[in-house]
């Protein structure tokens, strides 16, 4: 009954639990009183009932913003005029205690609801409060929140030691009014951060990969394994108890699962999937692949909840102290949610790092021992979280999530799915019918079958002499299904398996008809290193030698490069791969003034995925200011991170640690100054005509300029390269005849179209620095004596 509403919670502190349950039998009653959309009026302190939100941006307002103390008669909800005195009387006659009780009822909340934000339910409360708190009094720009925010982002940026921020902070203390509120040390500012960060935890591990110290093993001093002691050994090989030998941070994914959904954008974001609309045989997105399908079928209750999450799990090596050890060896997992548009699911925020395996050498075979708390949350999730808060629609739902496969290079491949990855049975899709050949010179083992998937007529097929001397008439095995895969490994034929993955005790993975995916961007840089190392002859990148030309001979392939075995030294008949020096030096300038000729889509995309590498390092690598223990850099940035990332969506004019400011994205302009130079007319042409084919206006001229060439010229309109040499030295001439003509019949033309095809001048300004789109360009020889590190 409307009588029986109960307002003192209005005047509570937004820490107590009393406003929580308060402010939820507020939106219960708002809900049940709506009439005509789906939206309410906000009551906050800003909004006062002038703006219309739904039920997840009213709570995170009432919290952020407070509640308008003024508003005690909530007409704009639904309560006639005659409750407030019946309220007021309430407010007397109740214990304190019951009155919220059938909140409690209504949503099904418990302690466990609260507990995402840290150890202390009301932390966040606490922290978000302090959101309220003007800098200084009188302040009308900046929180306290707000103002640590912007000052982490500074530290981040330009990266300011522990003590420098600390000495920054008590000048900024000093400079500012009396009653500021400025933290003054660097561990103040750490601890607000914190509370609303999430936590990770850090786990003794074996220093032999054996086990981790938790559940049964969490007290003990040894390994029962292979008895070698938890703690580190020092110089003088004392142990120095209570310090571990060797140490992994988890960073568990349920909470921060969690924390995606109370985000508004992110929480509609991950229902993008079973919105979009899929393209008839084509594979635009993952929801696209049989292993989604397949989900969906098998498990109906999963697929026909839209939030429920599809993930991937990514891991590899790399050495966190750069040049100071080459053989250390940190490894990272990373979960992507595939549930994202493509836009976002491969940004920074959204690739979750879960695990941090300390070096010095890598896990191998045993990096299932480490994965062991990922796939107990992962079987938590595949069960369902129940009280899992979704901003978007404003309710509490289950979720549940599902590991749909790993991508990782072939040798981390290996380590995660138990299959070998060298020898004469190393194709884990083929297992004991593998194509394989040891070449008896080079000393290794070459696997020649990959012709058998190319269709049964390709011409490929039936060459000898381009491949290994025979043809090949046989056909593709069938692929391994995981259940066959787990029957091998559970009944001992280890030829092929060396282990059975920890990934089976998954319900569903032996279902799943794709389970491990290799990473493109491996396989690519390391053919692209081989070629060009065997075109360039780079010493141990070249493969091309004695041994190579001998297998070939055995073979019988490419006789004609045979060894030519002289009285001094042994001569290699050059083969058409081989350049000459003057070629050589031809290439090595053309990398050297950074200029790749005649650039199609696929070589962009080529570049695309050798320079990604280079971008995931540098998130993981640059945070290792100390370089003594970069491990704990990377965890303790991480959570900061995280941090800094949540009060950028509550918190405005805010940006995220690391990441360029926005104002800068977008924005072009020298950033040195100018020397005028006059270019060649046919390189001035070149430019132009480069311009033009790459100005969407201009793409119909195209078309219809090749059209009149071959009507001009019959005798060569099947001559493609004539055709498009002509193309080349007439468009630019035959464009602004085209466009004089048409701007007399079309006064009006837009004004890019007509400054594309008129004459361009022979004056170019050339610039030493120039920001494009937000991203700093250096000529090479301003790299050689600037730092263009930032």
């Amino acid at each position: 009954m409307v009588s029986e509403m109960d307002k003192s919670w209005m005047h509570s502190d937004r820490r107590s639990k009393a406003y929580e349950f308060g402010v939820e039998a507020f939106l219960n009653f708002a809900v049940e009183n709506l009439l005509t959309t789906t939206h309410i009026r906000c009551p906050c302190v800003k909004c006062v009932n002038l703006k219309l939100f739904g039920v997840g941006i009213i709570r995170d307002h009432v919290y952020f913003n407070g509640i308008d103390q003024s508003y005690k008669n909530w007409t704009f909800h639904g309560e006639p005029w005659e409750a407030t005195t019946n309220a007021s009387r309430n407010v007397e006659e109740d214990d304190g205690h019951s009155r919220y009780s059938f909140v409690s009822e209504e949503i099904d909340m418990d302690d466990n609801d609260f507990g995402d934000f840290g150890s202390d339910p009301y932390e966040f409360a606490n922290v978000i409060g302090d959101g309220d708190q003007p800098v200084y009094p009188g302040c009308r720009k900046y929180t306290k929140l707000s103002a640590l925010v912007k000052l982490y982002n500074l530290k981040a940026k330009h990266g300011m030691s522990d003590v420098c921020f600390t000495e920054l902070l008590i000048l900024q203390g000093d400079l500012l009014p009396e009653g500021n509120t400025i933290p003054t040390s660097m561990y103040e500012a750490k601890k607000t951060l914190c509370a609303l960060g999430l936590s990770y935890e850090k786990m003794h591990a074996c220093p032999n990969d054996c086990i981790l110290y938790r559940k049964e093993y969490e007290d003990s001093t040894n390994c029962p394994t292979c008895g070698i002691s938890r703690w580190k050994e020092g110089k003088d090989s004392i142990l120095k108890e209570g310090v571990p030998a060797k140490v992994v941070w988890y960073f568990p994914p349920i909470p921060r699962f969690k924390r995606m959904f109370q985000s508004h954008e992110t929480a509609k974001s991950l229902t993008w999937h079973a919105a979009r609309k899929s393209i008839d045989g084509q594979m635009s997105h993952p929801a696209d692949s049989p292993s989604w399908k397949l989900l969906d079928d098998k498990w109906p209750e999963f697929g026909n909840e839209p939030r429920n999450l599809r993930l991937a799990l990514s891991s590899d090596g790399f050495n966190p102290h750069s040049s100071l050890s080459s053989r250390y060896s940190c490894w990272p997992v990373i979960l992507v949610t595939y549930n994202l548009p493509p836009w976002l699911c491969m940004k920074r925020k959204f690739m979750m790092l879960t695990l941090l395996i300390s070096g010095p050498k890598q896990p191998g075979n045993d990096i299932d021992v480490y994965l062991e708390p990922l796939i107990d949350d992962l079987k938590s999730l595949w069960v369902g979280i129940r009280g899992v808060y979704d901003a978007h629609n404003g309710e509490y739902f289950t979720l549940r999530a599902a590991l749909m496969w790993t991508i990782n290079d072939f040798p981390a491949y290996g380590n995660l799915s138990g299959c070998v990855v060298k020898g004469y049975k190393a194709c884990p899709i083929c297992g004991d019918d593998t194509p394989s050949h040891r070449l008896k010179n080079g000393h290794k083992i070459c696997y020649i079958g990959h012709r058998k998937w190319l269709p049964i007529n390709h011409p490929y097929r039936r060459q000898r002499a381009a491949f290994n001397g025979k043809p090949e008439y046989g056909i593709p095995p069938e692929p391994l299904t995981g259940e066959e895969v787990l029957h091998m490994v559970e009944n001992g034929d280890r030829v092929c398996w060396k282990k059975k993955s920890i990934f089976f005790d998954l319900e569903y993975w032996k279902y799943l008809p794709v389970r491990h995916a290799l990473d493109v961007m491996h396989i690519e840089k390391n053919v692209c290193d081989s070629i060009i190392g065997t075109l360039l002859e780079i010493p141990g990148k070249n493969k091309d030698g004695i041994a190579a030309r001998l297998d070939l001979l055995n073979m019988g392939v490419k006789t004609d490069l045979q060894p030519e075995y002289g009285e001094r030294r042994t001569r290699l008949p050059p083969g058409p791969w081989n350049l000459s020096r003057a070629e050589k030096r031809e290439v090595c300038n053309s990398f050297y003034d950074s200029r790749l000729l005649g650039l199609k889509s696929h070589d962009c995309h080529t570049l695309m995925q050798q320079l990604l590498p280079v971008a995931i390092r540098s998130v993981l690598e640059k945070p290792a200011r100390i370089v003594l223990v970069p491990k704990v850099c990377i965890a303790e940035r991480y959570i900061a991170e995280e941090a800094v990332e949540f009060c950028t969506q509550h918190l405005s004019d805010v940006s995220t640690v690391g990441v360029p400011s926005s104002q800068k994205m977008g924005v072009s302009k020298p950033l040195s100054g100018c020397t005028v130079s006059v270019v060649d007319q046919d390189l001035l042409n070149q430019a132009h005509l480069y311009v033009l084919e790459n100005t969407e206006e201009v793409l119909p001229y195209i078309e219809q300029h090749m059209i009149h060439i071959k009507t001009a010229y019959p005798k060569f309109r099947k001559r493609t390269k004539w055709l498009q040499d002509k193309h080349n030295s007439t468009f630019i001439q035959w464009l602004r005849f085209k466009f004089k003509v048409n701007l007399r019949k079309t006064i009006m033309r837009i004004r890019k179209f007509k400054v594309a095809s008129s004459w361009s001048k022979h004056g170019s300004a050339l610039y030493r620095s120039y920001l494009i789109k937000g991203i700093k360009f250096n000529i090479k020889a301003q790299d050689d004596v600037a730092d263009n590190s930032k």
